[in-house]
């Protein structure tokens, strides 16, 4: 990782029998065990890319600078890992971790809310240009101009899902199902299903722009090359159409996805589709949105009003919150766990008191 290890004492591990830990394990799988009191609550998440991390419940007190500049000291639970393993991914990025910001009662978002801190709201604004910034609270939402859908509540779990959508290029429908669809800043790339996958190839094949030759390229599945080797996506988004998902949950809700935010200009110069076949690495159904599709786009997750809201934005700098402005216009792969439990292998609890020593 980039940085030192965090090296928890023995007097900030969560006890098994502690409400945190039942809440943690109560949010997914059901399954949790707590043969002592003093047992620590250990846990396994294994995620869509079978990568995986092994780890123990802490709670730990942290420094929050407020928008206002006072400065408070939660004490805050999070996971803390001592056996990670890499997923298939072919490009990791050296992390720190993941930050569960989901809607869940044991994550970060909802410890804010408990210690009255913030409300239960979070967004994002990643740019196109590199960097952006993520914020809890409700001050910098545009509520009034952004396009909001009610979350859905489906098997998903705590995941955030508008719900399912209609899939259009170039401003006709591509025929396929109506898509399940769920919003992940934690994968890079989005994900379709089978079907809408394929409806989407086709149709970039039926519309390709005789200026661009199919071609191969070690990055990604499907790549493109023109006369000369592109610089950035900017140079190829007029010889490709939008992707348009139309929400049912919401009035007029439709995410634009302009070629921008659906390609990628590789180290070789061609033009990349940053959509996966998701069916390929055990996604089924489950469309998701990732933060190629997100760029440049202000994301918010409201969990006080149960509703998931967008708008065009330039995210490259931060809003002032009494003046907000500009609204109107290393790889991760989906941070999904598939299962999380407690653990009872001894060594797994040995080999952390050891390296804890």
């Amino acid at each position: 990782v980039p940085h030192p290890l965090y090296r928890p004492t023995k007097n900030k591990l969560v006890p098994c029998v502690d409400q945190l830990c039942t809440s943690l394990h109560g949010g997914l799988s059901k399954n949790h065990k707590c043969d002592s009191p003093k047992q620590q609550c250990d846990y396994e998440v294994k995620y869509a890319d079978q990568g995986s991390s092994l780890g123990v419940l802490v709670n730990d007190s942290f420094a929050v600078r407020l928008a206002n500049a006072s400065v408070v000291r939660p004490s805050l639970a999070f996971g803390c890992g001592y056996d990670q393993e890499v997923g298939s991914s072919t490009e990791v990025a050296p992390t720190d971790g993941v930050l569960g910001l989901g809607s869940g009662s044991i994550s970060l978002l909802s410890q804010f809310k408990q210690h009255g801190i913030t409300k239960n709201v979070v967004g994002h604004c990643l740019s196109m240009r590199g960097g952006g910034f993520l914020f809890f609270g409700d001050n910098l939402v545009p509520y009034s101009r952004a396009t909001w859908v009610p979350m859905a509540r489906s098997a998903f779990r705590n995941y955030y899902s508008p719900g399912s959508a209609s899939l259009y290029f170039g401003g006709r429908s591509l025929g396929v199902r109506p898509m399940e669809v769920v919003l992940d800043s934690g994968s890079s790339f989005t994900y379709f299903s089978a079907q809408p996958y394929q409806a989407l190839v086709t149709a970039l094949k039926g519309d390709l722009s005789k200026t661009l030759k199919e071609v191969s390229d070690p990055s990604l599945p499907l790549c493109w090359k023109g006369k000369k080797p592109f610089k950035s996506v900017l140079d190829v988004k007029k010889e490709f159409k939008s992707l348009v998902l139309n929400f049912a949950n919401g009035k007029k809700a439709l995410m634009e996805i302009p070629p921008e935010n659906y390609l990628i200009v590789t180290k070789y110069g061609n033009a990349c589709l940053g959509i996966l076949n998701g069916s390929e690495i055990g996604l089924k159904d489950l469309n998701i949105v990732g933060d190629i599709t997100m760029q440049d786009q202000m994301v918010i997750y409201d969990n006080e009003r149960g509703q998931i809201g967008w708008i065009r934005a330039p995210c490259d700098r931060i809003p002032n919150e009494n003046t907000i402005h500009g609204f109107e216009e290393g790889y991760c792969w989906p941070q999904f766990p598939s299962s999380i439990f407690g653990i009872q292998n001894e060594e797994c609890a040995v080999n952390y008191r050891s390296n804890k020593e």
